[in-house]
């Protein structure tokens, strides 16, 4: 009775304090505006938009992410498409990006970017090169108009993006992997071809800088993605209205025919042998990825890229033929149906975590999509079929093997004892 009691009076005494202070019915947002919400929006899945306009351009967009990479790229600015005496002049024109033109200087463009808080980059490679920046959602169709900015060529900043170049070629020089990727490159379309050459060649003239600029650096064909784009139509518009009308372009882009050779660098004093096998790719970047990963399922490392794939590894010198024999052995052997669904796994899981890795790299995953017709990553791996690997495969050892060797390499065998195990 006792403890009855004292609850009954502590109840009543809740009361009376409640009355007295006239507690508010209102929610805590209503009450004290601005205060965060302490049970956020569910967050959505991103809806991605793709248009092609009259010049050429394609514009793709998604409308989730948090902040916006903006990214520019053109498929036929890698050093592939170097004609004669224009070797160097993709690496160069890299460290063009955002310099001076269209009445700016480098100076205006930086601090116009910089003042909208964009943080820029640019990449270049054997096959296309990239301009972007990212920054806030609200400041990105503003400052997306800078990365169309023709360049004016001036003679510093061509000096500037010429010592660059050279810089990063020197540093290229001593990496092992960069070699066997030239080497690899050289041996599967012949080392006098513009994809055969090394990307990282110093020396490019202003001349052959501004001829293969103009030349490559062109909307038709080129890529413009864009995440954290709310209204995609609103972002064309502005796309189409802004961006400069190029002329177009005169001379179809060049293309190199695969082979299937050897190139070797010695270098005994590395006292290691790094050795590559390639072959011929298949046409779908899906399967392509699936096949990469079921060679790397054999024990070796893998790797893929447009138009070539194999494997490669690396040893002491005095096992560098062992090498050679498990790389040729994981390469020989057909995948399994078992393999072929852990290899599609694999490789979707892979493409997948793309789209999670931060803004830059959803916007290199919605560029690709593009080049490679597949708008939905997970369709087009879920489409892949073992009978799709079986026949690439058979397609890739059709091809003539390609060997690069870097290193001390006298113990390597030469190609045509690998290729006659392909035979």
């Amino acid at each position: 009775m006792a403890s009855r009691a004292i609850s009954q009076a502590a109840r009543a005494a809740t009361s009376r304090a409640g009355a007295n202070r006239g507690f508010s019915v209102l929610t805590a947002t209503e009450e004290f505006p601005g205060v965060p919400a302490t049970s956020p929006a569910t967050k959505k899945g991103s809806v991605f938009s793709s248009t092609t306009l009259a010049t050429g351009l394609t514009v793709v967009t998604e409308d989730a992410s948090l902040v916006s990479t903006v990214s520019l790229t053109y498929p036929n600015a890698g050093s592939s498409q170097e004609g004669p005496g224009e070797a160097g002049a993709a690496i160069a024109n890299r460290y063009l990006a955002f310099k001076s033109g269209s009445d700016l200087s480098s100076a205006i463009i930086l601090r116009s970017l910089e003042d909208k808080g964009a943080s820029v980059f640019s990449s270049a490679g054997r096959r296309g090169a990239t301009v972007g920046f990212t920054a806030a959602r609200e400041n990105a169709a503003y400052v997306a108009p800078l990365l169309m900015t023709e360049c004016s060529f001036e003679k510093w900043d061509v000096k500037e993006a010429q010592e660059l170049a050279g810089v990063e070629a020197g540093e290229a020089t001593s990496n092992a992997q960069v070699a066997l990727t030239d080497q690899i490159y050289a041996a599967a379309f012949g080392a006098q071809s513009s994809i055969g050459r090394s990307y990282y060649t110093a020396g490019a003239s202003r001349p052959s800088i501004m001829s293969f600029r103009e030349r490559n650096y062109t909307l038709d064909g080129a890529v413009l993605a864009a995440t954290g784009i709310a209204d995609h139509e609103a972002f064309v518009r502005m796309v189409d209205s802004e961006f400069p009308i190029p002329p177009p372009r005169k001379e179809a882009p060049l293309t190199t025919d695969y082979m299937g050779g050897e190139a070797r660098v010695s270098a005994p004093s590395t006292g290691y042998a790094h050795v590559a096998l390639a072959f011929q790719g298949p046409t779908s970047a899906p399967v392509t990825n699936v096949l990469k990963h079921c060679l790397g399922m054999s024990g070796v490392t893998a790797f893929a890229s447009s138009g070539i794939m194999g494997v490669y590894g690396g040893s002491a010198p005095g096992d560098a033929s062992a090498t050679v024999d498990a790389l040729s052995k994981a390469v020989g052997v057909a995948p399994s149906a078992d393999v072929v669904a852990s290899a599609t796994a694999a490789a979707k899981a892979e493409a997948l975590a793309t789209l999670d890795g931060g803004s830059q790299s959803l916007a290199d995953a919605m560029t690709a999509s593009v080049f490679d017709s597949t708008m939905s990553l997970a369709e087009a791996y879920d489409s892949v079929t073992a009978d799709d690997v079986s026949k690439a495969y058979a397609a890739m050892l059709k091809s003539q093997v390609s060997l690069a060797a870097v290193g001390d390499i006298s113990t390597v065998p030469y190609h045509a004892t690998i290729a006659s195990r392909f035979a």
